[in-house]
């Protein structure tokens, strides 16, 4: 049993961190639908990116490599899972183990990550982002 279990488990009061969610996002669209709304384009830093939770349950990171172009990828790590860190100097990164991504294709920078983020088809409605 390690420590967070004893105290979750034993404590008496609340215990930061203990209690569960069950609105716990999925990496990936989840079951959202073709044309979900995602997120406002202005929502989206040109240069830079978002985690943004979508209407199935899911979580996508959208990034914004130009101001002409809004892109979508599962902000799962391949390497292990973890969820990725939105661009940051022009790089996606894993807060795990440091594997870096490119915002524009997703494609692997630097590992240990096997491989890049794989991508999610969105477009740009008037202004919004919404699934493809």
């Amino acid at each position: 049993m390690n420590r967070r279990t004893l105290l979750c488990g034993l404590a008496a009061l609340p215990v930061a961190g203990c209690a569960t969610s069950t609105a716990r996002k999925t990496p990936g669209p989840g079951t959202a639908k073709p044309g979900d709304r995602l997120a406002a384009v202005a929502d989206v830093p040109v240069g830079g990116g978002v985690l943004v939770d979508t209407p199935g349950g899911g979580q996508l990171l959208l990034t914004r490599p130009e101001a002409g172009t809004v892109k979508a990828f599962n902000p799962a790590c391949p390497h292990q899972g973890t969820t990725v860190n939105p661009p940051t100097a022009g790089e996606i990164t894993c807060p795990t183990h440091k594997s870096g991504f490119d915002p524009a294709t997703g494609a692997v920078l630097t590992g240990p990550a096997p491989g890049g983020l794989v991508e999610v088809a969105v477009e740009v409605v008037r202004t919004d982002v919404v699934l493809a």
